[in-house]
Formats: C-alpha cells, structure tokens, sequence
C-alpha cells in the first residue's frame, strides 16, 4: 500500500514524529516508507515541494501516530469548520446587511420626521391649537355663510426696542397693520383688504385711552390691557374688524417685527414692484437712524425692487411720508398697499422654491414663527393651508383698496382734534365699506354692479316696502341706505321698475326676470337722488281679489 494511500485513524492523518519517539520494533505499526517514496510526499498545507523535499522522511525515522499528530488534526478541523462558518456567515450577513442598511435608514427619517414634527408641535403651542396627530390630517377650514374663510392678520411691535422704551407701554400693542384674507377653498381664489388704523369705531362702553370711541388700531391695545390678555384683546378686534368689513371672521393671526423679517430671509428674500407718482420711486428716510443714514433700508425706483432681505421688507411696511423722503404721499394708505404686496411676494416666493416640502426651509421658518406669531388655527388645518398656499394663482389673489372706491366708501373727520375716518354711511354704520367690498369679491354680475335700489310702497300694506327691501337684500341686490318708503297715492301694478341710468343691464335683466315685467324709463313718481333703480310696490293679487 503506498504512503498516500495509508489508513487513516478515526480521519486523522499520520504525522511524522521526532526521531527520539519512533518505534524501535519491526510489529510496530510504524511507517517504513523508501526514500524514493518520501521524497515525493508532501504534508497538507504544505507551502512547496521545497519544503516537502527538505520535511522528508528517512527510511530510520518512520513511527506511530503520536499525540501531537492528533491535537494537530483537531485543530485542522477546527480551523476548516471556523472558515467554512465564516463562509456561510459572508452569504447570509450580505443580505442581512442590506436588509439593516434600510432599517436604518427608515429610522433615520422617523427620527429626521419626529424631529420636524417636534419642533412644530413645540412652536405650535404658540402658534396653532391642537396636537401632532393633526398634522396627518387635511381638514378644511372654517366658512362664513358664503363658503370664504376670513382671516384677520394684524401686526403689533413688542418685540421693537425704540416701540418699548416706555415699559411696553402704549406703541407696541398699537396695530397699526390690519388686513382682511378672504379665502375661497373652491373657487380657490383670495382677496386682501387692509382696514385703515385710523377708522373711527365704538368701543362698545369700555374707557379706552381716547375715550369710549377712537380708531380701531386702539381696540387690541385697550381690551388686551396693554398685551396683559391677547386672547381678549384678540377676539375684540376680530369683532370690530368684522364689523367694518362686514363679515364673520373665522381666524386671527398676530405678527410682530420678527415674523416679517424671519420668514422673508427664511424664503431667501423677495421683490415687489414700486409704483409710486413720484417719478423718482419713493424713499422714507426714517429707519436710516440706525446706520448713520448710510443704509437707505427704503429707497426704490419704480419697477421691482430686486431681491430684499426681511430687514428691508419690514422697514418698506413701515414706510410711511417720512420728512425728507418723497413718493409715498398717501401715507398710510400707501404703506397698506406695500404691506399687501409684501405678503404676497412671501407667498409666491415660497411656493416657487418649494420651501413647504424642504426640510431645512420648513424648519427655519418653524424657528422663525414660534416664539413670535399667535394664531387660533388648528393642526389639522396646516396641510389645508400649504396645499391653498401652492395652488391659488398668483392672478386670484387680488387686493382691494378702499381707496379707489367710487362713490367714496368713507370720509374725515375731526374726533377730539384728531383726524380719524368714518363711513360714509355714518358714524358706526359701516354699510357704504362693507356694500364695495362684497361687490369686489363676488362673482355675480348684479352684486358687482352695486346698483342703488329705492324701494317703496304703493300697497297699502304696512311694511310692505320694508319686506321687500329685505327680500332684494338676501337676493344680493343693494337698497341704498335711506332709501325706503311710501310712493304717494295712485294706481300701481304689482311691480314696476323704474330704470334710472340705463348702464346696469345684469340688475335689470335680474329685476325684469324676477318680476317678469319691463322696466320703464320714464321718472319715477317718487324724487330721487343717487338711486339707479326705483321699484315700487302696489296691491298683491291676494288683495285685489279680496
């Protein structure tokens, strides 16, 4: 039997053993290879045949299986089972490996989004009502009776340090900043009107600082006790801006200084466009205090101002006919239109970058907003925002100045010596703002005619005039103020229209269809002044078969 071809003991291989262990008698069951034999055997795992020529055995030095032969073996094995362990390890950790590269990184956003969702639900205790859980949500916003969402924005300046200087006294609870966002979530349109600071207003029996009436922008600082109560300093003005405008106001949303000029860095700048008469732009030399008047933080061409940080923005809504600055001669009335233009610039601006689906945008303007912003929306409300945020066209949102009323929707007057504004409907009435308002937002031809109605009664019915009046007013025909009474005594059909100007074609096709009749064109039997359409009322069918 040749040496390669040897039993084996229990699978070990034989090993050589050292001279001085060999067995010395023939019956041994020793190894006696032939030098030829040996030089060709070469132990396992042998590095070369180098070697195996030099490990040869001699034909003396042949010998049993000894112990060390054994504990050679073991390890062999031992080694052989580890790599073939490590082997089958390699294939299945490849797979485990991928397997846990994803696990992490799904925990890494959960991490990434709790830390987000953190944030926001910390900022949200200042600023939004309700819990994290509603931020999955989409719930649509609150409406008034005619499906708009109404939101009161105003500014104060508590965070101001020349508006503090008395103690927090007076100026910073001041809102000088007022606008009225009128939200249509399907139509998916919205209108932005800024309510005047010095409209004259009744402060419903409270001893404010001017008295028991004054300008609105006084209302937050009086009911709120000088910032002590913002929630009811909050709800009052809601109430009163309501008021003026003429709608329910589902929500309020309170800025200070640092809002503005936070959130215009966070969606990296914005630009608005300068119209000014002045054909030099318009310049406010007023905020240049700060920076030995070498900044001109507002002076601009007419044209787009170029990109603006928020320190420039908020001095551009504060500017205002400073002395020795030109083109902004409308004063507040001025500054109220670039305040509209500046919170559109930041709505466009975020909305072409994506900064509501950014991480780190978002989370700036997280950081800007919580410390310094107070609004009563809801968590589940947020996502209704973004998506109305991204979606209404930059052509649907529209501002309304009551300014370029025609007829004036308001007058000065002199209160206390001081120069406030009233409606021109009245002292408290505010009908002539709140009539051109609706007739801007609305789409209905008849309502945007804003057609004076007369109404007047030839029935003989007590209040017969009074409840058609009513009737025209809910179909969204407008009955001038004043504008109700008695036709004098002769035969009168059921309804007859009297057409004044002949330029109102919607109010008359509407009236001639309701009461499927054609309007005349010659006078009226009652006098009139400023009335587009009379209408009067004579016996009902009901009465003539009596």
């Amino acid at each position: 039997m040749r040496l390669d071809q040897q039993p084996s003991i229990d699978g070990f291989i034989p090993r050589r053993c050292t001279p001085s262990a060999r067995p010395t008698t023939e019956g041994s069951r020793g190894l006696q290879p032939s030098v030829e034999g040996a030089q060709g055997f070469t132990r396992p795992g042998s590095a070369s045949e180098g070697e195996a020529a030099h490990n040869a055995l001699k034909p003396e030095q042949h010998h049993g299986l000894s112990r060390a032969d054994i504990d050679q073996s073991l390890g062999d094995i031992h080694e052989q089972e580890k790599h073939d362990k490590k082997a089958r390890k390699y294939k299945l950790s490849k797979k485990k490996l991928i397997k846990r590269i994803i696990i992490a990184l799904l925990v890494l956003g959960l991490l990434i989004g709790g830390y987000v969702g953190v944030k926001i639900l910390i900022a949200s205790g200042n600023i939004f009502k309700g819990d994290l859980l509603g931020l999955v949500q989409a719930a649509p916003l609150r409406t008034d009776d005619n499906g708009r969402s109404n939101i009161l924005v105003f500014g104060t300046s508590e965070d101001s340090d020349a508006h503090n200087a008395n103690g927090g006294q007076g100026a910073p609870y001041l809102t000088d900043s007022m606008m009225v966002v009128s939200i249509d979530q399907e139509k998916k349109d919205a209108y932005m009107i800024s309510i005047p600071r010095d409209m004259y207003v009744d402060f419903d029996g409270e001893a404010c600082t001017s008295g028991y009436s004054g300008r609105i922008n006084e209302v937050y600082q009086c009911f709120s006790n000088f910032g002590e109560d913002e929630a009811a300093g909050t709800a009052k003005l809601r109430e009163k801006a309501g008021e003026v405008v003429g709608m329910d106001i589902q929500y309020t949303t309170q800025v200070n200084y640092t809002v503005v000029e936070d959130v215009v860095d966070a969606v990296g700048g914005i630009s608005v466009v300068i119209e000014s008469d002045d054909e030099r732009g318009i310049y406010d030399p007023n905020f240049d205090w700060q920076c030995n008047f070498q900044c001109n933080l507002v002076r601009y061409e007419n044209g787009p101002t170029g990109t603006i940080d928020g320190e420039r923005a908020l001095a551009l809504a504060r500017a205002r006919n400073a002395s020795g600055g030109y083109g902004l001669g409308g004063g507040n009335f001025d500054r109220e239109q670039y305040q509209q233009k500046i919170l559109k610039a930041i709505r466009e601006k975020a909305a072409s970058t994506g900064t509501l689906t950014n991480l780190g945008k978002v989370t700036s303007l997280v950081d800007a907003l919580g410390d310094n912003l107070r609004t009563n929306f809801e968590t589940k409300e947020i996502r209704t925002l973004m998506d109305l945020g991204n979606n209404i066209p930059s052509e649907q949102i529209v501002s309304i100045n009551l300014t370029d009323a025609d007829p004036e929707v308001y007058t000065g007057i002199n209160v206390g010596g001081g120069q406030l504004l009233t409606p021109t409907s009245g002292n408290f009435d505010y009908t002539s703002i709140s009539n051109y308002i609706k007739q801007q937002i609305s789409s209905d031809p008849v309502v945007r005619e804003q057609a004076q109605l007369g109404v007047y009664n030839g029935s003989g019915v007590a209040g017969a005039a009074n409840d058609l009046a009513q009737k025209l007013g809910d179909e969204g025909f407008t009955v001038a103020s004043g504008a109700v009474g008695n036709a004098p005594d002769g035969d009168y059909a059921a309804y007859e229209v009297y057409d004044l100007t002949g330029s109102k074609s919607a109010t008359k096709e509407r009236l001639e269809s309701l009461y499927a009749i054609t309007a005349k064109t010659t006078a009226p039997p009652v006098n009139v002044v400023g009335i587009d359409f009379v209408i009067i009322i004579g016996p009902q069918p009901a009465q003539t078969t009596q």
